[in-house]
């Protein structure tokens, strides 16, 4: 357009500065102060460069985008967005080994097996020590000592982040207890390990003790999704119409090789639950760490069985970047979008929260509905959420 005196004024700049701050106003931890001190300095770095305009519309651009910065931050600042974590955990700090345990982000490469000693040698080196066997990793992410710690810390991101989480753990009602309106409880099971009977599954689930069957860890101790004696707890769940969660995807790397021997990665692959699913037609389900990295076999799952569902957890800041966001970009673009659920996994590492968070908000190919129905809308509807509850997350702060 052009001013009174027929000089031509663009307003691409504003566009521009509003993109760019608005990013600023998502930045991890900021306050108020640090945040009006990075839009002061990129609106002064943006009006010097304004020297075809004259004084006073100069001045005006920069008040207009003042108020619509303000707009912005005062939307992301005051009522975030809620966010449902399909997979967040209620761990004891020493769970995963003895606090604390580095994690490398991003990941570069993973460790290998020297062969002049055993791998869980060079595991525990990984997580202890984590410069010595990858030379890129100067600034990792350390698990905290003790389990209020990761409590305190995972709780503060949830706040933060207006996060509801599918919580599984031995920890749970832990947790559930501390924070109820954030935690929705779900039941840790392996087939293997835990002690848990047909009858006492449903006496749980009939006293509202949990509302989710899940995280389901039958992987690590080899047994498929099909097995017949697990095939009884999954007809409970489908005559109960209780949400399952089931883990078919990444472990530790060469987890067979450090506590779990019976883990294998033909188990990954989402194929092998399709004679449950044409069993249990009704059956609610989703795939914890998407069957990561079966991809051509998810995409024939999810084309055959619209009732599957998956969530992204640990891969979605596990992973190296490039890898997760190909594999996550096939699923949507395949069209099956509307299916999958954000999901953390974030341990004993409490940041990965966040970290998780913004891999989908900064996702280039993702537009504004898709992010918004990954981090919360697919959820809601797999998990069959009322409208009073709905609105509830909403309003929550």
């Amino acid at each position: 357009m052009e001013n009174q005196n027929g000089t031509l004024v663009t307003l691409s700049p504003c566009v521009s500065v509003v993109k760019r701050v608005e990013a600023f106003c998502r930045i991890e931890g900021d306050s108020g102060h640090y945040r009006f001190i990075l839009i002061f300095g990129y609106i002064m770095l943006w009006s010097v460069n304004i020297k075809y305009l004259r004084m006073r519309h100069a001045t005006c651009a920069i008040l207009l985008v003042v108020l619509l910065i303000n707009t912005i931050c005062g939307q992301e600042g005051q009522k975030p967005l809620p966010i449902i974590d399909m997979h967040l955990h209620a761990l004891p700090s020493n769970y995963m080994g003895p606090a604390p345990l580095a994690f490398c982000l991003p990941t570069k490469q993973w460790p290998l097996k020297e062969f002049d000693k055993p791998y869980k040698e060079t595991f525990v080196a990984w997580e202890k020590d984590p410069l010595s066997i990858d030379p890129d990793c100067e600034n990792p992410i350390w698990s905290l000592t003790s389990d209020a710690e990761i409590m305190i810390k995972t709780f503060e991101i949830m706040k933060k982040r207006n996060i509801i989480g599918v919580t599984s753990g031995p920890l749970t009602k832990v947790y559930q207890k501390e924070n109820p309106e954030r935690i929705i409880p779900g039941l840790m099971f392996d087939l293997m390990h835990s002690k848990i009977s047909i009858d006492s599954l449903k006496a749980l689930f009939s006293k509202g003790e949990f509302e989710v069957f899940g995280e389901i860890t039958n992987q690590y101790s080899g047994i498929e999704p099909d097995d017949i004696r697990f095939q009884e707890y999954l007809k409970v769940a489908a005559e109960m119409n209780i949400p399952v969660g089931i883990h078919m995807g990444p472990g530790p790397p060469g987890i067979a090789y450090v506590n779990s021997p019976n883990y294998r990665g033909s188990l990954h692959d989402p194929l092998l639950l399709e004679e449950v699913l044409i069993k249990f037609p009704d059956l609610r389900i989703y795939i914890s760490h998407a069957g990561w990295p079966m991809i051509d076999n998810l995409l024939a799952l999810l084309w055959t069985h619209p009732q599957v569902y998956v969530d992204i957890g640990v891969i979605v800041y596990a992973l190296p970047p490039k890898e997760f966001h190909k594999f996550l970009q096939r699923i949507v673009e395949a069209g099956f979008g509307n299916r999958v659920m954000f999901g953390s996994d974030q341990m004993v590492w409490p940041e990965t929260l966040e970290i998780s968070v913004r891999t989908i908000e900064n996702a280039p190919y993702l537009t504004e509905p898709e992010k918004r129905n990954i981090l919360y809308n697919n959820a809601a509807r797999f998990l069959n959420l009322s409208k009073e509850t709905i609105e509830k997350h909403h309003k929550m702060k």
